[in-house]
């Protein structure tokens, strides 16, 4: 009875049995007796997912559903919203993670007696989980619909507490499946899928931090028994700690439905205490007499209304009080506050609090106290958002000032990638770890030009106080400048003859070929070539083929969240082409991308080879009167319609030529691109030799 209550959308059908969303459209118009709507909206309805199971069953179109698609419908269509789903589910997982023995008894029977004896054994699976804050649910807990959507209260609570019966009897159905996904799964990794969904199904509620950049910032900070999120989010830093005995981690979040699921996740991936509330952290700590051996924190950027009014005569505010412009360094100083001495704090900061006038004086004192230690500039694409380069921040709560403090200063942009994949995070990550390492040792460091410095402090207490990495590093070049820079000419001299080489021949004057055509669509009708569209990311983390790759022709690089439904690889041979953007390309894959998943805003155009050349198909596709022919436009965007794309009906042998000479264009093009970046990097690296002396004029 209680999962007619949960609706699923046309999309979610689609998914439940495997086709696609035009497939439940002929349904619904060919078949008089497929469910009726029981909600949404004329042009997207929902519907009762027990009537479209059974429908679906009838017509055994249900065989083959995974598991995991099922409970993820089940989830998304509760009739409380899929975060109270969420939180009961995490809840279940948590008991039969700890008490197996205990779930399979209480569910042995029927879904009311279920429900009536859950509250009980999950108060007692909760408590100790959770410090003894867990308890019974009551009105104003996070379960309850009104608290999820409501303005975070003032004072804190607990993040996690056991809802009662009647609030667990409309998820039943969704715990016994999840029970069913965790006997396959795991509990762990069951409850990691569901969340996972529903952080890609509302990507801009989250704000997620990279598993690179946390595993960083835990290494920075060290070993630690006690361990502070003020700001947790999704509990991405606190699982990158490394586990230890006797070990607690604080979790506060201002969102009280992010701060239970976020609680959980953590109980279920360690076995240390969590101490997860809800509450506004500046205005409501949870934990003013914590004092942490390590605090992360990745706190929200450009905050105006943190509390700055309430808050004028904190004792946090030790380095001063900040302007209200300055809500990273409000966040920066209640670290501080929740430290041990000597303990160690890192923030994710954007780059401005390094150089904002309004927070010199704060900075002047974090710095003449000893409590700032080191500023490392990210490389761009490390985190969202993904344009600017982030700084992380190191701290420690001076146990006594240093006498001649110095502090690290690294810069690590030289490891951005092209693509859109992120940073060569292994690169950052032994960069950055062996300067810090190095100096929190010696408490200096010698220089590394261009990735790293220890500067005195007194050399940074001026009028700005300007702490950007980049405004006190030397160039790399200054090093091997001169000889840098001989070999990159050389390697440029070596690409430009072999583009001269490789440039085309004088074209010869012909009249306008009147060929038979043909579209790319009914090739594909006709079994030429097979067309596929990318997107979806599969279970395993293969590289990602991207538009910007593609047009670029650079490696993949790229990357999806996982996907239940299959990834489309591309293979040697393969043509991609770039749907949006109004560009004419297309790109023949080659051994060294074959086996990558297709990404957005990609179609993949697999030619039978006793029909279609590839390079004959690719050729003709990147014609511009082709290309604008085939565009249409969505709203401010162009977008190519691949399939109206023209190409001349030719026998094999002919496409044969056409295609060896668009393969020499190609190379041509790739060597020209090659050229640019060359003479680019001889270009600035001249500049910046002249400019700083290791080149001489002469």
């Amino acid at each position: 009875m209680q999962d007619n209550a949960t609706e699923v959308t046309a999309a979610g059908i689609a998914r439940l049995a495997g086709v696609g969303r035009a497939a439940v459209s002929n349904w619904r118009r060919r078949h008089a007796d497929f469910p009726k709507p029981v909600g949404g909206t004329e042009t997207s309805p929902t519907f009762a997912l027990a009537e479209v199971e059974a429908w679906l069953r009838d017509q055994g179109k249900l065989a083959e559903v995974p598991l995991r698609e099922r409970v993820w419908q089940q989830l998304s269509g509760h009739p409380e919203g899929p975060v109270t789903a969420l939180t009961h589910a995490g809840c279940v997982l948590l008991l039969i993670h700890d008490r197996p023995t205990v779930w399979l008894d209480a569910s042995a029977g029927s879904d009311a007696r279920l429900a009536a004896m859950l509250p009980g054994v999950l108060e007692e699976v909760l408590a100790p989980r959770f410090g003894a804050a867990a308890a019974v649910n009551t009105s104003d807990t996070v379960n309850s619909p009104s608290a999820v959507n409501s303005t975070p209260p003032v004072s804190p609570r607990a993040a996690v507490r056991a809802p009662l019966g009647p609030e667990l009897l409309p998820s039943v159905p969704l715990l016994r499946g999840a029970a069913e996904l965790a006997a396959e799964l795991g509990a762990r990794q069951a409850f990691e899928f569901l969340l996972g969904r529903h952080l890609d199904a509302n990507p801009r509620q989250y704000t997620l931090t990279p598993a690179d950049l946390a595993g960083l910032m835990a290494d920075l900070a060290g070993p630690a028994r006690t361990v502070l999120d003020p700001a947790c989010g999704t509990g991405a830093l606190l699982r990158a700690v490394t586990a230890r005995a006797d070990q607690e981690l604080y979790a506060q979040d201002s969102a009280p439905e992010l701060a239970a699921l976020t609680a959980l996740r953590l109980a279920l991936h360690t076995r240390a205490v969590v101490h997860g509330s809800a509450g506004d952290t500046l205005r409501a700590d949870a934990h003013p007499e914590l004092r942490a051996d390590a605090v992360l924190c990745h706190p929200p950027f450009n905050e105006r209304n943190w509390g700055h009014d309430e808050l004028a005569y904190d004792p946090r505010w030790e380095y001063g009080f900040p302007a209200r412009t300055e809500s990273e360094l409000a966040w920066v100083q209640h670290a501080l506050a929740r430290l041990k001495d000597g303990g160690t704090a890192v923030l994710l900061m954007p780059p401005a609090a390094a150089s904002r006038r309004s927070g010199r004086r704060i900075r002047a004192d974090l710095l003449r106290r000893g409590a700032l230690r080191a500023v490392v500039a990210l490389p761009v694409g490390a985190a969202p958002p993904y344009n600017i380069p982030l700084h992380l921040w190191v701290l420690r709560r001076p146990e006594k000032a240093p006498a001649q403090p110095e502090v690290l200063l690294a810069d690590t942009g030289q490891f951005a990638t092209e693509g859109r994949g992120g940073p060569d995070w292994r690169a950052v990550r032994e960069a950055v770890l062996d300067a810090w390492r190095a100096f929190d040792r010696a408490g200096t460091l010698q220089e590394r030009p261009g990735l790293a410095r220890a500067l005195p402090v007194i050399d940074l207490l001026d009028d700005d106080v300007d702490l950007a990495p980049a405004r006190h590093l030397p160039p790399a070049t200054a090093a091997d400048g001169a000889e840098a820079l001989t070999a990159v000419r050389e390697r440029l001299g070596e690409t430009l003859r072999l583009a001269t080489g490789l440039t085309p021949p004088p074209a010869d004057t012909a009249q306008p070929a009147r060929w038979p055509l043909t579209t790319v669509g009914e090739l594909a009708r006709g079994g030429a070539l097979v067309m596929r569209t990318g997107g979806n990311g599969g279970h395993a983390r293969v590289p990602v083929l991207t538009d910007h790759d593609v047009i670029a022709g650079t490696a993949p690089s790229g990357t999806l969240p996982e996907s239940d439904e299959e990834a489309v690889l591309v293979e040697p041979g393969d043509v991609v082409v770039p749907v949006l953007g109004g560009g004419s390309m297309a790109r023949v894959i080659d051994d060294a991308s074959g086996g990558a998943v297709l990404g957005r805003s990609l179609v993949l155009l697999r030619p039978d080879p006793t029909a279609l050349d590839p390079w004959f198909l690719a050729g003709f596709l990147r014609g511009t009167a082709n290309n604008r022919q085939a565009s249409s436009y969505a709203s401010t965007a162009t977008r190519l319609d691949v399939r109206r794309l023209q190409l001349p009906r030719l026998p094999l042998d002919e496409q044969r030529r056409y295609g060896a000479r668009f393969r020499a264009l190609d190379e041509f093009e790739r060597a020209l691109r090659h050229a640019g970046r060359l003479g680019n990097q001889l270009v600035r690296g001249m500049y910046d030799g002249l400019t700083d002396g290791t080149v001489a004029p002469d």
